[in-house]
């Protein structure tokens, strides 16, 4: 283990798809690596390696290094000090799963530092807990798409590979949205019909993206449990929602918690810079300023390469495959 190098890199994610709320999870191409390994002086160092980073402690405060002695903890190993450094394109607090992805990614590397006693299961019950909801950490670990269920004590998924022709525009804001904030825009009660109409959706939703029936999704990814309640939050957002399929989409969402916001489209529609265009003028009109990422589904979750020591640095290893 002490001249073993790990490199993790894992997906972003967006949780709800609309209706399957704390349910439903999907990839995305945006990354996070982690590099972890046993520091050779013997005392922890941690480097955060881009600015999207900047205020995430460089101690053993950081939730990367809690996650991973809580790995060796179960595991019955004693690593008491580590080196780790982390480059992320998945903006913070904006609905990608950027929390999701640092545990995942931490639990991923220090299981496979150790000669990776834990199984995949392991690690997805780990992350459930610590995150509270199976969606974005299914994902991320996983990839594709995952349809989810948690109890409070145990999480189970179901994978389904993403549609070839399926295209993902994100909106993201130009703002922070904590999660603790949007869920406090939640109600404590609903209404049955409510529920029984997000039920009927998010069922239809699994059936539409398992069977390819993409023009089930502008019907299927109605909601009414979260999304009305947490509108108020992010101006335009409502609009969005309801007049993204009259500008080429093939429905729109919140991403999680928000405030990024998400429109499926065909790969080959001629009606992208329609779409985008609508997006971003309809927040503009709101006075908020967005940047748009063009993203598709990713199949594949969290990839772990095993280095010695000498070989390429973290910023050599991902270099090509950083946004620019």
């Amino acid at each position: 283990m002490a001249d073993r190098r790990v490199i993790v890199k894992v997906p972003a994610s967006t949780a709800n798809l609309g209706p399957g709320f704390d349910t439903l999870g999907m990839a995305l191409s945006l990354y996070a690596w982690i590099e972890m390994a046993v520091p050779a002086d013997g005392e922890t160092v941690i480097e955060l390696l881009n600015e999207e980073l900047d205020g995430i402690p460089r101690d053993k405060s950081n939730l990367i290094y809690k996650v991973a002695q809580r790995v060796f903890r179960e595991a019955g190993a004693d690593v008491p000090e580590l080196y780790i450094a982390m480059y992320s394109d998945i903006p913070l607090t904006r609905g990608l799963g950027s929390s999701a992805s640092a545990i995942v990614g931490a639990l991923a590397a220090a299981n496979a530092l150790i000669g990776s006693p834990l199984n995949n299961d392991r690690l997805f019950q780990i992350a459930t807990e610590l995150e509270g909801h199976p969606d974005n950490a299914g994902a991320s670990l996983f990839g594709g798409i995952v349809v989810t269920s948690w109890d409070g004590s145990r999480a189970e998924h179901i994978k389904l590979e993403p549609h070839p022709e399926l295209d993902v525009l994100a909106a993201i804001p130009d703002f922070h949205l904590a999660t603790e904030k949007a869920r406090h825009a939640l109600p404590a009660e609903i209404k049955l019909a409510d529920a029984a109409f997000n039920v009927g959706n998010s069922s239809l939703l699994v059936a539409a993206l398992a069977g390819g029936r993409l023009d089930l999704i502008r019907h299927a990814m109605r909601d009414r449990l979260h999304q009305p309640y947490r509108a108020p939050l992010i101006p335009g957002m409502a609009e969005i929602l309801e007049g993204a399929v009259d500008h080429g989409a093939l429905g729109a969402a919140l991403s999680g918690a928000g405030p990024t916001l998400l429109a499926l489209i065909e790969c080959g529609s001629g009606r992208k810079r329609e779409l985008e265009r609508f997006l971003l003028d309809t927040l503009a009109r709101e006075g908020i300023a967005a940047e748009t990422l063009w993203l598709k589904p990713c199949a594949s979750g969290t990839e772990i390469t095993l280095l010695d020591r000498g070989e390429p640095t973290l910023t050599e290893w991902i270099k090509g495959e950083v946004r620019a």
